[in-house]
């Protein structure tokens, strides 16, 4: 069976760093695209980063300048680096991993990162 295994998260104070993984096992993690989602309490989740199996990425407006997403194909593993952190960042971050050509739509279990002094 699939999975999306996310460690990584945690607290962090205001203007601090974090890196958020997300492992995938699927056999040719290359060909996905792979995207870093996050839902606050009482908000709608929000698409945050996304990168293509192309390279190509995009930022929501309230993240581009701060958080940068990567990955490496020969781990299986995209990243997010997450810096100059706000209380506003506070959310459970979700992993997804997407084949858009076969239908195949993959969600990790979700990380509670929390922004707070």
């Amino acid at each position: 069976q699939v999975q999306l295994v996310e460690p990584g998260g945690g607290l962090v104070q205001p203007g601090g760093s974090l890196r958020l993984s997300c492992a995938a096992s699927v056999r040719i993690f290359s060909i996905y695209d792979m995207g870093w989602y996050r839902q606050a309490p009482g908000k709608q989740r929000e698409l945050v980063a996304a990168m293509s199996s192309f390279g190509d990425r995009n930022y929501a407006d309230s993240v581009k300048d701060r958080f940068t997403i990567s990955r490496d194909n020969g781990k299986n593993t995209v990243y997010l680096q997450m810096s100059s952190l706000k209380p506003e960042d506070t959310a459970v971050y979700y992993c997804n991993a997407v084949l858009a050509r076969l239908g195949y739509d993959y969600w990790g279990q979700g990380t509670q990162v929390t922004v707070s002094s």
